[in-house]
Formats: structure tokens, sequence, C-alpha cells
């Protein structure tokens, strides 16, 4: 009997693979999205801001050999999750990653944290997105999946979503808190159980990473007022760059994953486990 290939280029092979990127036009979907491109993938990204999905997909063209292209979404509805199904499947017959990476944080004061832009934003974009992105798509990814080479979701969570100080973070002004957020991520980690276990008889894999800190539009605040005070909580000794993040979304993407689902990988470098996440800086 041949031995079986295991060798790197088999094991993450990733090229000629179709995704979608939400909130790929900055931070860790920007990450994301470059180590698809540079690994041969056919990526799109979302996001609302245009002139950035512009300064991106052009950078990551350069980069090759794959190839970017973006679609302007706003994915706090349902309808806006809607339109960018549309608008992919207008362009697309098929689809092999999704990456819900889509998501903001909102800060205020524990006894005045505002409903609309507090929770309801936070909650729409945060989770309700990623079921109605991935519900849409369901279809789409099923259409070339097997088993074993099966469609791939990637949700992204935060160590957050286990961490339980809000208040005091670092990652918002002093007196305020990112309850909501927390609270978003820890039922994206429940969601992405419950999808695992519907789609896993449609060849479809479902898994969720949760990052520590990472620089990024969300955590720009808290590195650039107290950046000593967050490397002195990092066991590593320093935050995630894109190769962290980068490595595990192409493990999961790739079919040296093809019999994962519902993993809820840590990417953190040791804080969660050594200090708690987002400990009082």
């Amino acid at each position: 009997m041949a031995a079986p290939d295991l060798s790197v280029p088999t094991l993450f092979n990733v090229k000629g693979k179709i995704a979608l990127v939400t909130g790929g036009g900055s931070g860790l979907g920007t990450m994301m999205a470059s180590a698809l491109v540079q690994n041969g993938a056919k990526v799109y990204i979302a996001s609302r801001k245009e002139k950035q999905l512009k300064e991106v997909t052009e950078a990551l063209n350069k980069q090759g050999p794959g190839t970017c292209s973006y679609i302007v979404a706003d994915l706090s509805s349902k309808a806006g999750c809607d339109a960018l199904c549309d608008a992919f499947k207008a362009k697309e017959s098929k689809l092999h990653i999704l990456v819900n990476n889509s998501g903001a944080t909102w800060g205020a004061p524990f006894n005045d944290f505002p409903e609309k832009n507090g929770w309801d934003k936070i909650m729409s974009l945060n989770v309700k997105s990623i079921f109605y992105m991935t519900a849409n798509l369901a279809d789409y990814l099923e259409k070339d999946a097997t088993p074993l080479d099966p469609g791939r979701v990637v949700n992204i969570s935060s160590t957050a979503s286990i961490g339980t100080v809000s208040d005091g973070s670092g990652l918002a002004g002093d007196g305020h808190g990112l309850w909501s957020y927390h609270t978003s991520k820890a039922a994206v980690n429940h969601l992405t159980a419950n999808l695992a276990s519907t789609l896993s008889t449609r060849h479809i894999t479902v898994n969720a990473i949760l990052p520590g800190v990472f620089p990024s539009k969300m955590t720009a605040f808290g590195l650039n007022s107290a950046m000593d005070a967050f490397l002195s909580a990092q066991p590593m000794g320093r935050v995630g760059q894109p190769s962290d993040i980068g490595g595990v979304l192409l493990f999961l993407v790739s079919p040296a994953a093809s019999h994962v689902t519902n993993a809820a990988i840590v990417v953190d470098g040791g804080q969660l486990v050594k200090y708690g996440a987002f400990a009082r800086l």
C-alpha cells in the first residue's frame, strides 16, 4: 500500500478554492484574506468602506498568486446579509470557504449602557450576521463538498467569550465596559456548535477561532494608550501577528482539518490560560 501524502503542500492546500471573508477590509479579516490569496485561493472580501476595500484588494492582488475582489456590504441587518449573498451569487456558482469575521464592539458605563448601539447593533453584527450568512450560503458551500473535502465555515470569536472581565480591561476608556461584546462572542461559540451540528450531514464543517490581542481597529485604543501594560500581560511578550491567525485559518480550511468540526481554537499566546482574557490592566 502506498504511503499517504502527508506533505505540507498537500495537507494545507487551498489553491483554487473560492472564499468569502466578511470584515476583510481591515485587521484580522485582511490578515486572513492575505493568507488565502498567498496560497492560491480566489478571495472575496466584504465590508462597509469601499475605499478601504479597494486598497486591500489592490495590495493582495499584488501579492498573489491567488486573486482578491471586493463587495461593499453592511451586515448589521438580515437585509444587508442577504444583499451580500446575492452579490456574491451573481459572481460565483459555488463557495468553498466562508469566514464570518465582521464584528464590532461598544464601550460605555455599566449604569448607562445604550440599548440600540450598545446591545442591538453589537448582537446583530457579531451574532445574527453569522447565522444569516451561513444559512444563506449553505447550498453554495454544499455544492462541491465531500466527506474528504467538506465546505468550510470559520467564525471569528474572541478570548473575550471566555473571560469574565468586561470593565476596566484596557480595551475601553476608564469607567467603561464591553458587556455586550463579551456576551456576543460567547454566543458565537454556541452558535458555532449549533451550526456544526446542523451542517455536518451536508459535509460542511463549522469551527471558531478565538483570537486574543491583535493589532486592529478594535484594539487600537488599548494598544495606543497602554501598550506596555498589554505586553506585560502577554506570556509571550508580544501581541498576535498575521502569521498567527493566518496559519490557524489555513489549517481549518485545508485538507489538514477535513475531519475537524466544532473546534474552538484559542490564539492568544497563553494569555487566557495564564491571566484570564482581557484582565484588568
